[in-house]
């Protein structure tokens, strides 16, 4: 037996769905270990970081502030967009394949990604890192949109609308007040780190995960105006162009999982 983490109604082995609340319980464990992952894919590419800081470029490999900026957004939004057809284009047929496979797949996609496009200086290795990371993330979230009702429900849709808003107000944040975030990124790095061990032993031992959802949606909305405020101190080439878009994109990522599970919670 064990517990559907919505309602606490007792729940047999091996069924898809509380008999109770109707709540996609493969789903939900989907999710959860996908954020798992993506907290992982940030603090592996901290060191990737800070060599990207110290790093010396040469003239010709700085670009414009406006094509800097124009990359990233674009090389981010490509990773939405991708996400986003995915989910609507595969609708249900991810349900088909076992939530486990699809975890292990991003698993290891995700971090060869983050790995390949931290240490390479070439934006087409990086964009091909970064790949790596959004198109696995992509069929693990359009399974798990799925079982919330597919990409064009109130739910999804409420989860999404919300990401925008969050992701639209933080960015503007960090560019009125840079100095704000320039002193966060210790305290950040810290919390995401005490988090994700106690999201471990909490997934170890079964246990709901409503405080640390919401304490994971306040971080990610602080690591995005963080991200957009540092994505403005590396050199401005087209590689940290991408690299910085990744960042971005995983809390983007990270925040949308979030809001999903709590929005979940709220209309059951």
């Amino acid at each position: 037996m064990k517990i559907c983490p919505y309602c606490g109604a007792e729940i047999e082995d091996g069924v898809k769905f509380c008999t109770e609340c109707g709540s996609p319980l493969a789903q939900q464990q989907a999710a959860q270990q996908a954020a798992l992952v993506s907290d992982a894919g940030i603090l592996l590419g901290q060191a990737a970081r800070r060599a990207r800081l110290e790093a010396v470029y040469s003239e010709d490999e700085i670009v414009p502030d406006r094509v800097y900026n124009g990359i990233l957004l674009g090389v981010l939004l490509w990773g939405l967009l991708i996400n986003v057809l995915l989910c609507t284009f595969l609708g249900d047929r991810m349900l088909y394949i076992n939530p486990t496979v699809l975890i292990i797949l991003y698993f290891i996609c995700a971090f060869a990604g983050t790995l390949i496009a931290g240490k390479s200086r070439k934006p087409l290795i990086s964009f091909l890192g970064y790949n790596m990371v959004v198109i696995p993330f992509g069929l693990v979230l359009s399974a798990i949109v799925a079982g919330y009702g597919g990409a064009d429900s109130r739910l999804v849709t409420d989860a999404f609308l919300y990401t925008v808003f969050i992701t639209v107000g933080m960015t503007g944040a960090a560019l009125a007040f840079p100095n704000l975030f320039a002193k966060l990124g210790g305290a950040l790095l810290g919390t995401l780190g005490g988090l994700l061990i106690c999201e471990i032993l909490l997934l170890i031992f079964r246990v709901d995960q409503n405080v640390t959802d919401w304490i994971a949606a306040g971080l990610f909305s602080l690591y995005i105006g963080y991200d957009v405020y540092r994505s403005q101190q590396f050199a401005k080439t087209v590689d940290n162009a991408v690299d910085c878009a990744l960042d971005i994109y995983l809390d983007i990522a990270n925040l949308f999982l979030r809001l999903l599970r709590l929005l979940a919670r709220r209309r059951d």
